[in-house]
């Protein structure tokens, strides 16, 4: 199980280093570069506008790897998702600016912003489901919450990097090449999640399903005519999760360095430090679903969300690294009690022959309702010289509705279900037995 897991964190990991490189970098130089005849506000938006599309074609791009998953295997899906993200990173890398190929420029980065998204939406799937299919019933969250661990490495490489480089180049050596290291960077890192994989075995789960013909012919008309209403009860469900994570490290960065005059390599600094202990607190909250159930955390996870935004937003004003970093880490806290367990929550809410598409589909629509939008709303809400409060009610407002959706959905865990249901069998049983005669 352990090299299981391993090569679902380290592909998750390299992945998602992919992904969030590219919002670091429309955070930091993408808007000057890509959008010069706008204003910086706008050539931000701009900027993060091209983020957002990785975010609409992650559902696109879960429904055809979900495809193949339930079709071919889930093992195919690991390798054709981590090769498909990584050309895209490393071409990202290669894009002249606008300064030398005009609008040619803008419009390939929305291309490749695509092809990323559709590999990164696969890619959650397929890791998931190798450990989550492969792992004990007892120990199910504790294993599949190794690939939701990959965000918070992907994370800490991309932003590693990026402050290395930004702290060490001058702005303008920075701006002129310094921001596409991290991208070739993809390259050797994709190479070497290929090499990781290539032994991974297929999960026992889909092997039956092979063996007895019980595959989905159309795993996805499967799950809209079926069950359409359990996946936007999750992608709901998980909005919260997105908005709270690209709020705390793609928004609060340009914040921070525009309006507050923090520098770059200090934001990145606090974030990092942030993102770090969410990823250390991950497989310990992923034990507790194991013992208490997944939903109650679920739940949990929603309402300190909700408290915490304004807390969230009050500290990031401050400026101060060490305020700006206690604020950072609640909301990620609030943030993780949640995605540490999903890992193993929306696979148990599907049936094997339609998982892969179901789980995969569920999770990048949570993406789209959450993170598209909210490095886009959040600079548009906190533009101006007085605190964003409005960013924090529209981060407070998200949770609230997350929660509703996570009060709809049942708890999933086996070995709680029947420790719930034996309890109430006896409980049952007791009360016959006080009333029947003597």
């Amino acid at each position: 199980m352990f090299r299981i897991a391993a090569a679902s964190l380290v592909g998750t990991a390299i992945e998602f280093y992919d992904f969030f490189v590219y919002g670091t970098a429309a955070a930091l130089v993408l808007g000057r570069l890509f959008f010069p005849s706008f204003s910086p506000l706008a050539g931000t938006l701009a900027a993060f506008g091209t983020f957002g599309v990785g975010f609409l074609a992650r559902p696109l791009g879960s429904a055809v790897f979900g495809h193949i998953g339930d079709r071919y295997g889930r093992r195919p899906v690991l390798l054709a998702s981590l090769l498909l993200t990584g050309l895209a990173t490393v071409a990202v890398g290669c894009v002249p600016s606008y300064a030398s190929i005009g609008m040619a420029a803008p419009v390939l980065l929305v291309l490749l912003r695509f092809l990323q998204g559709l590999g990164l939406g696969g890619e959650w799937g397929g890791a998931v489901l190798l450990t989550s299919e492969h792992a004990p019933e007892g120990r199910r969250g504790l294993w599949s919450s190794f690939p939701q661990m990959g965000p918070a490495v992907g994370f800490l490489l991309a932003n590693g990097l990026m402050l290395t480089l930004s702290s060490t180049l001058s702005d303008g050596q920075f701006a002129a090449w310094g921001w596409r290291v991290p991208f070739w960077v993809a390259g050797l890192l994709a190479l070497t999640g290929l090499w990781l994989r290539r032994s991974v075995e297929e999960t026992p789960q889909f092997r039956a399903l092979a063996e007895t013909g019980h595959r989905a012919d159309a795993p996805l008309s499967e799950v809209l005519r079926g069950h359409w209403r359990l996946l936007l009860l999750t992608g709901g469900a998980l909005a919260v999760g997105y908005a709270v994570f690209y709020a705390v490290t793609t928004w609060s960065l340009a914040y921070a360095t525009e309006h507050l005059g923090v520098h770059r390599s200090v934001m990145l600094a606090c974030i990092m430090v942030a993102v770090a202990l969410k990823g250390v607190a991950t497989p310990v909250i992923a034990v507790l679903g194991d013992r208490y159930g997944r939903r109650p955390l679920c739940l949990a996870g929603c309402t300190a969300s909700a408290l915490w935004m304004f807390p969230f937003v009050a500290l990031l004003r401050t400026a101060d690294p060490l305020l700006m970093t206690l604020g950072l880490l609640g909301a990620l806290l609030g943030m993780v009690t949640m995605f540490a367990v999903v890992g193993a929550y929306l696979p148990e809410l599907y049936a094997p022959r339609i998982r892969c598409t179901g789980a995969a589909v569920g999770y990048n629509l949570g993406g789209v309702l959450g993170g598209a939008l909210t490095p886009i709303v959040a600079t548009a809400l906190a533009d101006g010289s007085g605190p964003p409060w409005a960013v924090a009610v529209y981060l407070t407002a998200i949770a609230l509705v997350s929660l509703a959706c996570f009060a709809l959905l049942p708890e999933t865990n086996p070995v709680v279900v029947r420790q719930r249901t034996g309890a109430y069998a006896n409980a049952e049983k007791g009360a016959a037995e006080t009333t029947a005669p003597a």
